[in-house]
């Protein structure tokens, strides 16, 4: 090949090319900064509803680490309520014990949930799609039930009582009206978001999405799969385990609910209803459904699950790609509206 081929570095124009691609993947777009207002604006619009915000932003959290292996790495897991759980129990046996400080709280619970991802994927990640389902569930059911019987350090059934969380930073109480809760559940948030969102549109995240695609060619072009699995799922079970510790410090409460096999179910639901492999996904989801959740069971206390369902079917048929998918299809069509009509003008 002619050296007039490459550029000045040494490296080929495809890869400029791909570093290109993945730096505008990476951009920051003006609707994503639309989207992270619109939580500053309810904090001022809807005060009395700060309390439901900050379970949908701990909803958040745990879908997106949900979304990572699942939306970009294809790993199907239905026991990720194991490190939300863990984490979650992490922080609240430390305020427990008196060490109630919030930020180290949350840095214990992802490490300790990291930990246990670790360990567990390489198990995890042997065989198909259907023996991760049964591993995955299997470790959870194991968590929940050993949560159970260590009654003397979980509480068992009756949860973990005396978690007192002390203030933010020494100086933001935890007050009943959520503000403080509201506000540190967002930041946490937005950071872990961030986080996450420049591990997928880095090298490491295109790797994730083509072995997602074809697992079998990938190390063909060179690329480590069990390695890279094995990331993306200590990743996510980090930040799951961010996800509980930040739901035991805002509620200054956990109970075996958080190792529950409705809690994985949930966050499986809410991915898939906002849009797998989007990020933006997961966040679109736990509104939408924590909302109608809320709402529904307002308005028909005995039949909102039932109106849940119909709803559900629907996106299926209508909204492919979940929410988030039906948003751009819709945006899509405009855009082809708009530009047609202008060029009929300009003709």
């Amino acid at each position: 090949m002619r050296a007039a081929s490459f550029a000045p570095n040494g490296a080929p124009p495809r890869y400029h090319a791909e570093v290109a691609h993945l730096r505008s993947l990476a951009a920051w777009r003006r609707t994503e900064t639309v989207f992270w207002i619109a939580p500053v604006l309810l904090y001022f619009l809807l005060p009395r509803q700060l309390v439901l915000f900050s379970q949908i932003a701990v909803m958040g959290l745990f879908a997106i680490s949900l979304d990572l292996i699942l939306g970009y790495a294809g790993v199907i897991s239905l026991g990720h309520a194991a490190f939300f759980g863990l984490g979650g129990y992490t922080a609240g046996i430390l305020a427990q014990q008196g060490w109630g400080e919030p930020l180290s709280g949350l840095a214990l619970g992802g490490l300790a949930a990291g930990v246990l991802g670790f360990a567990t994927s390489f198990l995890v990640l042997r065989g198909s799609d259907l023996t991760r389902l049964m591993v995955t569930l299997g470790i959870s059911l194991m968590l929940y039930e050993l949560a159970n019987k260590m009654r003397w350090l979980t509480g068992g059934a009756d949860g973990l009582q005396g978690v007192e969380v002390w203030p933010l930073l020494g100086v933001w109480r935890f007050d009943l009206y959520g503000r403080t809760a509201y506000c540190y559940s967002i930041i946490v948030l937005f950071l872990s978001f961030l986080i996450i969102r420049r591990i997928v549109h880095s090298p490491f995240g295109l790797a994730l999405r083509g072995i997602r695609e074809n697992e079998r060619r990938m190390p063909a072009l060179g690329t480590p799969v069990a390695r890279r699995l094995v990331a993306a799922y200590t990743i996510g079970a980090i930040f799951a385990g961010i996800a509980g510790a930040l739901l035991t410090e805002t509620t200054q409460f956990v109970s075996l609910d958080v190792l529950s096999f409705d809690r994985s179910a949930e966050a499986l639901l809410v991915v898939v209803l906002g849009g797998a492999g989007t990020l933006y996904g997961g966040i679109v989801g736990a509104l939408a459904l924590i909302v109608a959740q809320y709402l529904l069971s307002g308005f028909t206390p005995q039949y909102w699950q039932f109106w849940m369902g119909i709803a559900f079917i629907a996106l299926v048929f209508f909204a492919r790609g979940g929410i988030l998918g039906l948003v751009f299809r819709i945006a899509s069509v405009l855009r082809r509206i708009v530009g047609a009509a202008s060029g009929a003008r300009g003709a």
